[in-house]
């Protein structure tokens, strides 16, 4: 294989070591292999005295990373028994929390499309950039599934009940939104990446973004979070669509609808999970959580149903089972968090560490 045809590109330059997802027909999509290349370059990269800082990128013209591989999950769930699926998860969720505690800047460009696993190896960073053309997202629910890689966590944290929008509906965010909701830290014009990542080969990351960082354009957010904070404090997703509909603002109304259109199961799975993560407190704690959901999920329909509608014939009808909010029991929920024994992820024992400094 040569080296363009590589999933994952490393390289050095100066005092910053560079990992590049090179799978830009797939939208750099991470596969099994790809997260261990990445964890072994940063096991090396952590006692190398000559790397500072480490920046990860995404190869093409249209994003960092749309995702884990969920055609490999799909084909596990619906002809294998899920241990592919489970060791993988198992593998990027350790990585998400790596990079959570990594003890050198991180430095994530989150250019173009960041979504699912795309956030969850650039949102966990120390140093995450956007652009103009960022979209953001953790449209999980869509197929059938939930926000998994930490994303419960993060969206957990944003203000309010923006989060809880985000991770129901799956809605798309741009710079402004991502950096209001703490997905993101800087904003940098896409024409200028170049030259940003040239001067961390130079310079400390500090002084290069106090050189190139810009103010963000504004998001579409904060307009709305009056209705956002109002509709989604319910205790229930039916209550929040009724909420939603009952506000009088178009775009409640149409965040009804988009809801609507998702899995009611992992919608309702989703929400559960987003308000036990609230109180989990650390990453770690959050994550081994996601984990008993999404090993739950790969014995699902919706999973199986979601991808094939989505990705495989892209018809763009998935038919849910059960097919509507009210047919999905308090038990059905409740199914998705039972721990599983020996098998558990297991991050967050005696010795989690607290967040690294730089």
């Amino acid at each position: 294989m040569s080296g363009t045809e590589e999933p994952v590109l490393l390289h050095t330059s100066g005092r910053a070591a560079h990992i590049t997802l090179n799978r830009p027909k797939a939208l750099n999509a991470l596969s099994h292999a790809m997260v261990r290349r990445i964890d072994e370059a940063l096991t090396v990269w952590e006692h190398d005295p000559a790397v500072e800082t480490v920046v990860v990128s995404g190869a093409g013209e249209r994003g960092l990373c749309a995702g884990g591989d969920i055609r490999a999950v799909h084909d596990d769930a619906r002809d294998g028994d899920g241990t592919a699926s489970a060791a993988f998860w198992r593998d990027e969720y350790r990585l998400n929390a790596r990079i959570a505690r990594y003890p050198k800047p991180y430095v994530a460009l989150m250019d173009g499309i960041v979504m699912g696993g795309g956030v969850g190896i650039s949102a966990h960073g120390s140093v995450r950039i956007v652009t103009e053309r960022s979209r953001v997202a953790m449209p999980e629910t869509g197929i059938g599934f939930v926000p998994d890689v930490g994303g419960t966590y993060l969206l957990a944290l944003a203000p309010g009940e923006l989060g809880t929008h985000l991770a129901l509906t799956g809605a798309q965010i741009g710079a402004g939104d991502a950096l209001l909701c703490g997905l993101a830290d800087h904003y940098l014009p896409a024409g200028g990446l170049g030259a940003f990542v040239d001067d961390l080969a130079e310079m400390p990351v500090r002084d290069v973004l106090r050189r190139h960082v810009q103010p963000a354009p504004r998001g579409e957010l904060a307009a709305r979070r009056e209705w956002i904070d109002a509709c989604y404090a319910a205790g229930t997703v039916e209550e929040i669509v009724q909420r939603l509909l009952a506000h009088g603002d178009p775009a409640a109304k149409e965040a009804a609808e988009t809801l609507l259109t998702r899995s009611p199961t992992a919608v309702k799975v989703t929400l559960a999970a987003l308000l036990r993560a609230r109180r989990l407190g650390p990453l770690e704690r959050v994550l081994d959580q996601e984990y008993r959901v999404s090993c739950a999920a790969l014995s699902t329909h919706d999973l199986v149903e979601g991808v094939r509608a989505q990705v495989i014939d892209k018809d763009r009808s998935p038919r849910w089972s059960p097919a509507t909010l009210a047919e999905v029991t308090d038990a059905d929920v409740e199914r998705f968090f039972t721990p599983l024994g020996e098998h558990e992820l297991g991050l967050a024992g005696p010795g989690t560490a607290p967040e690294a400094a730089w």
